[in-house]
């Protein structure tokens, strides 16, 4: 396979929309997934991201990337006024819902009711999550950081509960997502299935990788 060598420079000279969508595709296979919130009128909305960053497991923090607000962004908004939202891992069947949520609906537009996805609610938790998720998570915000670079906002939260199929789960603690029938993504409208290749023994300098039995 022969192999191009893109400079900065032509980077920079490339057509805008060609430019975004080969930069979220070049750098390789993202999470994808959900986010759930409702305001404190009880509007809910329901957003697409592909920005999911693991922060750490103790405590369990995830965090969110949003854009510039030089639009509404009523996810965004609706997170640092209720401090509740839920992450939704995307099953294959809903991939065409999931992808209509980028949609620049009304703020009194529900997405759920705009594509068809059922909220469901856990008692004591304001945000809802997307019943048909395989994996939903509950969580808190906890910090908001600006990153002047882009004028991009990194959310980070902490997680409350974890709804799941405990079937995917092994003895050691793996959650194999595989299972589970989620979707990942490649660019800004690419979904794709995920395939278990192989696990691995932790690696240490003085032996060669080992492969899990």
């Amino acid at each position: 396979m022969l192999k191009r060598l893109l400079k900065r420079s032509e980077y920079d000279a490339l057509e805008q929309r060609y430019r975004t969508q080969y930069f979220n595709s070049i750098v390789g296979h993202k999470n994808i997934c959900l986010i759930g919130t409702k305001d404190f009128q009880d509007r809910t909305n329901l957003a697409i991201f592909n920005s999911l960053v693991h922060i750490g497991s103790n405590p369990p923090l995830l965090g969110i990337i949003f854009r510039p607000d030089s639009v509404q962004r009523h996810t965004y908004e609706n997170i640092l006024s209720t401090k509740e939202y839920t992450v939704n891992l995307i099953a294959e069947s809903d991939i065409a819902a999931a992808h209509q949520t980028a949609a620049r609906y009304l703020r009194e537009q529900s997405e759920f009711d705009q594509t068809g996805l059922d909220a469901e609610y856990l008692k004591g938790f304001h945000a809802p999550l997307v019943a048909s998720s395989p994996i939903a998570i509950g969580v808190a915000f906890r910090n908001n950081i600006a990153i002047p670079l882009n004028g991009t906002n990194l959310v980070i939260g902490e997680v409350q509960w974890i709804k799941y199929p405990e079937e995917i789960v092994a003895p050691d603690g793996f959650a194999d997502l595989t299972k589970a029938g989620i979707v990942g993504c490649i660019g800004l409208d690419a979904y794709t299935r995920g395939t278990l290749v192989q696990r691995f023994e932790y690696a240490k300098p003085d032996k060669p990788p080992r492969i899990k039995s």
